[in-house]
């Protein structure tokens, strides 16, 4: 089982001296990969099942927090939980994941993505969130070079909670992130979807990473259950903002785990 750890800015706030000490000590601790999510904006009412968002959480950009990151840890893999792939302009992102990629030696591993489950926040980058269909023709360039090229082929996995989500997972991704919200019934049916999914289409499924959402007091006995259900890696996140509380909760959780010390 492999463990990250998730900085969400919206909680957490904006400071970078707590952004580089956390990051830091995931590091030095063990843990495989340091994630942060993405939201363009948010609007008053902004709210995703019984959550509801304040408008002035200041979730700052999740690939300008990574190469921040990148820059003052060494070995931890960079992830994003999850980045709003139809807000970005397909050549920029490829431009801006290549650059983090090379500029972190090669740990821009863990490129999550999904798509917004606010109306607002679509239609606020002037996206249409009620469906659209897909021909291949939403991009269209030729003859064009970008460099530089990442270290290695980006693996690319993808979030959320519906069967969409997983069926493109096994379709064309490299794993699949699910959403919280979720019964284990629920999972369980999505994690199959996305095996059946990558059969269909010649693809094997032994090689897709499943990953999921865990909890920082969880015991170990916990993540057993899990790595015995088929998760390759459990995604944690601390309950406080306080830094010295923050930095206790996950060295507990690092030492209750087994990670490198």
């Amino acid at each position: 089982m492999k463990f990250g750890l998730s900085y969400n800015t919206g909680f957490l706030g904006t400071d970078p001296a707590n952004l580089k000490a956390i990051a830091r000590h995931a590091d030095d601790l063990g843990f495989e990969s340091f994630y942060l999510p993405e939201h363009v904006t948010l609007y008053p009412g902004a709210r995703v099942g019984e959550v509801e968002f304040a408008p002035d959480l200041p979730i700052a950009d999740p690939l300008e927090c990574l190469a921040f990151v990148a820059a003052s840890t060494t070995t931890i893999l960079l992830g994003t939980g999850v980045l709003l792939l139809p807000f970005h302009h397909p050549v920029v992102l490829a431009k801006r994941l290549a650059t983090i990629d090379v500029l972190s030696s090669g740990r821009m591993r863990l490129f999550s993505i999904g798509v917004s489950s606010l109306p607002g926040e679509a239609a606020a980058v002037g996206i249409d969130a009620t469906g659209t269909s897909f021909d291949g023709e939403f991009y269209s360039f030729e003859n064009v070079t970008s460099y530089p090229k990442p270290l290695q082929m980006l693996p690319i996995h993808v979030g959320g909670s519906s069967a969409a989500a997983a069926r493109r997972a096994g379709r064309r991704g490299d794993g699949f992130f699910s959403g919280g919200r979720l019964t284990p019934a629920e999972r369980l049916a999505l994690l199959e979807l996305m095996h059946a999914t990558a059969l269909a289409e010649g693809r094997d499924p032994e090689v897709l990473e499943y990953t999921r959402w865990g909890s920082i007091d969880m015991e170990r006995s916990g993540a057993e259950a899990y790595a015995a259900q088929g998760v390759d890696r459990l995604v944690v996140s601390t309950t406080s903002t306080d830094r010295s509380e923050q930095l206790r909760q996950i060295e507990a959780f690092a030492t209750l785990h087994g990670l490198r010390r």
